[in-house]
């Protein structure tokens, strides 16, 4: 269940890399792309996750259409837009493993050498929100963005705002990718 989109909790994105992993098509001129709309399935909605919500969904999008409006790009109805906006994410569960030593080399009234070792473990969410453009015409993928992080739980809608334009403002930072020469 964990692969099924599960947008909120990649998009409370708190300790992450400010960096985002961008690829596109080269061989593109995106200066010809003025236009968008959302591929009509792009959608988060996952009734059996809590974490997903139309409010969740509406912040995600509201997010990406402020975020390429400021990048010079205009709404679009789906037939006529250059590019077609699409979105999905992944959440997977990682373990920390933490193994401390402690020496020792003397007691009270003991001499000898010695050590304790320590392990702990625990889980924790790693999400990855991915963002991408698709030609209208030709149908083709030509430019995809994602930001990984770790994820924050329990966030008020404020901080969920903050969380999820923050995250979509990193992904759209390199698009269209003359931005990142």
């Amino acid at each position: 269940m964990k692969n099924i989109l599960i947008a909120a909790a990649v998009l409370l994105l708190a300790a992450c890399a400010k960096t985002p992993d961008i690829d596109y098509d080269k061989s593109v001129d995106f200066g010809n792309y003025k236009t968008f709309a959302w591929f009509p399935q792009a959608t988060l909605a996952d009734a059996g996750n809590y974490q997903i919500s139309p409010l969740m969904e509406k912040r995600v999008r509201e997010a990406v259409n402020a975020q390429l409006q400021a990048n010079g790009m205009t709404p679009a109805d789906e037939a006529s837009a250059d590019v077609l906006i699409n979105y999905h994410a992944s959440v997977d569960t990682k373990v920390d493993v933490d193994t401390f030593n402690v020496g020792y080399g003397a007691r009270w009234n003991y001499w000898g050498m010695g050590y304790n070792t320590q392990t702990t473990t625990h889980e924790y969410d790693v999400g990855t929100l991915v963002i991408d453009v698709v030609d209208r015409a030709s149908n083709q993928l030509v430019w995809r963005g994602a930001r990984e992080g770790r994820l924050q739980k329990k966030q008020t809608p404020e901080e969920r705002n903050k969380a999820v334009q923050e995250a979509v403002a990193t992904i759209l930072s390199g698009f269209p990718p003359e931005k990142l020469k």
